[in-house]
């Protein structure tokens, strides 16, 4: 069900998510998406208003507490000589776990580790899984607690050391004692992006699920072992532009993959901190995604 007092996606006009879309991928500034934005809201205290509706809501949105005693969490570091030389990743997994369970990498959206993310990684141990999210601001001092002091420093990164840190994570998880060998991927936004490179990267890798995530290089997509499950948002114009020659690559290739769009919904549908948030098509897409890993992942 959709969050207590969350608003609705349809408050909102098409205009204004747009707007949003913009400023959540760096296109424009907070400056320029107030300013633009009061043309829509009736001045600058309705943009402000605005702003702070579309702003996630963690701690509202969160469905497994840090301190589930159903679960284990630890901090690990991860060498990565290739990368940025370290990268520190939230590792989850189910106490009672009686044998070697399969682990997912989780990558995250293009404002670090923030606690939505940490979140999934919860979600995925009382799955049981073991959970490997890495953050890529490790090396700018980790995820700063502020979404736009995370999105500000997220764009400081060099891509290609931070794609490297990504390869370096799932290099360790999967090796990582407890698992069983079978690793998975998932990521969201910039994340799916990741998901779908690590796809490229990674031969070893038996399933790989990008949420709305760019396509990897295409001359890479042969490279591709894992079997991919696609999600794309209907109303995500940006993201969806890039399907068409990626989906050529892979049929060209004869890669294992399902594509689904999910119609009337926006970008980030599956993150439930934001009134972007469709509960019907996350539900959906994370039941298919959990398919897929249970499918691929266990022996």
């Amino acid at each position: 069900m959709t969050k207590p007092d969350m608003p609705q996606v349809s408050d909102f006009r098409p205009e204004v998510l747009q707007l949003f879309d913009k400023y959540v991928h760096g296109v424009i500034d907070r400056r320029g998406f107030l300013s633009h934005c009061a043309q829509y809201t009736a001045g600058a205290a309705g943009a402000v208003a605005t702003l702070a509706a579309l702003t996630p809501d963690f701690a509202r949105a969160q469905q497994i507490r840090p301190d589930d005693a159903r679960i284990r969490t630890d901090w690990i570091e991860i060498a990565s000589p290739a990368g940025y030389g370290t990268i520190k990743a939230y590792m989850t997994r189910p106490v009672d776990a009686a044998k070697p369970l399969p682990v997912v990498l989780v990558a995250h959206e293009n404002r670090g580790l923030n606690p939505h993310i940490e979140d999934i990684a919860r979600r995925l141990a009382l799955d049981n899984f073991i959970a490997i999210a890495p953050d890529a601001l490790t090396t700018l001092g980790g995820y700063p607690g502020d979404e736009d002091k995370a999105r500000e420093l997220f764009g400081k990164l060099d891509q290609a050391k931070t794609r490297e840190d990504f390869v370096a994570a799932a290099g360790y998880a999967l090796k990582f004692d407890d698992g069983n060998g079978a690793l998975g991927a998932v990521g969201f936004c910039y994340g799916g992006g990741i998901a779908n490179l690590l796809a490229t990267r990674i031969p070893e890798l038996k399933a790989a699920v990008p949420f709305y995530g760019a396509p990897p290089p295409l001359e890479a997509v042969p490279n591709i072992k894992a079997e991919l499950l696609l999600n794309f948002a209907g109303n995500d114009e940006r993201v969806n532009a890039q399907w068409p020659a990626y989906e050529a690559a892979l049929k060209a290739a004869a890669i294992r993959y399902h594509a689904f769009v999910y119609d009337g919904v926006e970008h980030g549908f599956n993150n439930d901190t934001t009134p972007r948030y469709n509960a019907e098509a996350a539900k959906l897409a994370w039941t298919r995604t959990l398919a897929l890993f249970n499918r691929t992942l266990r022996g």
